[in-house]
């Protein structure tokens, strides 16, 4: 297992770095997660490559694509995942007929799966009553993606650490959000199938003897891990959202149920980071108070003991939320079609370009917040 490092809270451990520590943090989202791959390659090509990629469900799959490969390979084997998860012939001729195309292709993915992805686990259509163990309850089977995935991650490279992988699962016993990371421990496909085990479309996955679904029935949103870290560095977070949380009111079924699959899955981010900055800005305070102790007091076991909670990291987030593209109602994440992908792809190169241009985190800023958050709404944008 490899040695986790020691970090001073305050100090940046990245001195190549000019931002410290940058994280990508992606969502769990299906098909929307083509806008997360140009995301990152807006990134590298601007030379902010990330030292900790954080992911759920597909967000899982393309950070371990990425802490899984040398950096001049990254790209093409993220190209190939999306390649691979395109929707095969027969849909896409179905999907191209006006009209009703969409809705086709999406009947047709339901009910024969997706080549390199998930094939119908005939048993489970028969009763939901049917015993099928719980290593596969689970309408669809995702042994292609085991395939799939295999030859796109070299996993001794994830556990190198060049650069450090978590991904996010829920435990099906405890009901608790897991986070596996590459620092604390050795990590396989198997924690990034757990990831994205969506139910009731996919069996849990098993873990050190333990089942995990998808992270994102708990958190869809990991940027929590990084709240959480103990230990914190002051640097640059890219937490990139396929979920909109600001919506129009519903007026279809259709639209009601795409709107609540938007709030279920933005879940609660800016709540989350609204939080985060009261907190840092607390252990700002407690650090620029703890100056203030006399030397006798600070060098007590007491004063040492409080002045632990200080804190005078700085960290700037930058909330990407992803524009609507393609297919925009409750299958939108089951959208695999040819052209959404790489309209998905295309919007997040975009998007991820003109935030770096503009560099919100080289303003000025209060000297007391240690979370300083930059949000990009591409609706809002455009």
């Amino acid at each position: 297992m490899p040695a986790k490092k020691e970090h001073i809270c305050g100090a940046s451990q990245f001195k190549g770095s000019p931002h410290g520590q940058i994280t990508l943090v992606l969502q769990g989202g299906g098909a929307l997660g083509a806008y997360q791959a140009g995301c990152y390659q807006a990134m590298t090509e601007a030379g902010f490559e990330p030292h900790w990629v954080i992911g759920t469900s597909i967000g899982a799959m393309n950070a371990a694509i990425i802490a899984g490969n040398p950096p001049d390979q990254r790209l093409a084997k993220l190209r190939e995942l999306w390649r691979c998860l395109e929707y095969g012939v027969p849909v896409k001729a179905a999907s191209a007929f006006p009209m009703f195309g969409g809705q086709l292709a999406t009947w047709m993915t339901m009910m024969a799966g997706l080549d390199n992805f998930f094939t119908p686990n005939v048993a489970a259509f028969t009763s939901p009553y049917m015993p099928l163990g719980s290593d596969g309850a689970g309408y669809y089977s995702t042994e292609r993606l085991k395939r799939t995935m295999t030859d796109l991650i070299d996993f001794g490279r994830v556990n190198e650490l060049e650069i450090r992988l978590t991904v996010g699962a829920a435990n099906v016993r405890t009901g608790e959000m897991r986070y596996f990371d590459s620092r604390d421990e050795p990590l396989s496909l198997s924690h990034v199938l757990a990831s994205g085990a969506l139910p009731p479309a996919f069996p849990a996955v098993r873990v050190d003897g333990e089942l995990y679904w998808d992270g994102g029935i708990l958190s869809n949103t990991p940027v929590e891990a990084v709240f959480d870290d103990m230990d914190r560095r002051s640097g640059l977070i890219f937490a990139v959202h396929m979920w909109n949380p600001r919506g129009a009111e519903p007026g279809t079924i259709a639209e009601v149920m795409s709107r609540q699959k938007d709030l279920q899955y933005a879940s609660r981010a800016r709540s989350q980071i609204r939080r985060q900055q009261e907190l840092h800005r607390l252990r700002h305070v407690i650090a620029e108070l703890a100056q203030q102790l006399p030397a006798e007091t600070l060098d007590s076991d007491r004063g040492r003991l409080l002045a632990a909670h200080g804190c005078l990291t700085k960290m700037h987030i930058v909330r990407l939320l992803a524009p609507s593209v393609g297919a925009n109602d409750h299958s939108k994440d089951i959208d695999f079609s040819p052209s959404s992908i790489e309209a998905r792809w295309e919007a997040g190169y975009r998007n991820t370009s003109e935030v770096i241009q503009r560099a919100p985190w080289l303003g000025p800023s209060d000297p007391l917040d240690g979370f300083v958050l930059h949000e990009f709404d591409a609706e809002q944008a455009a």
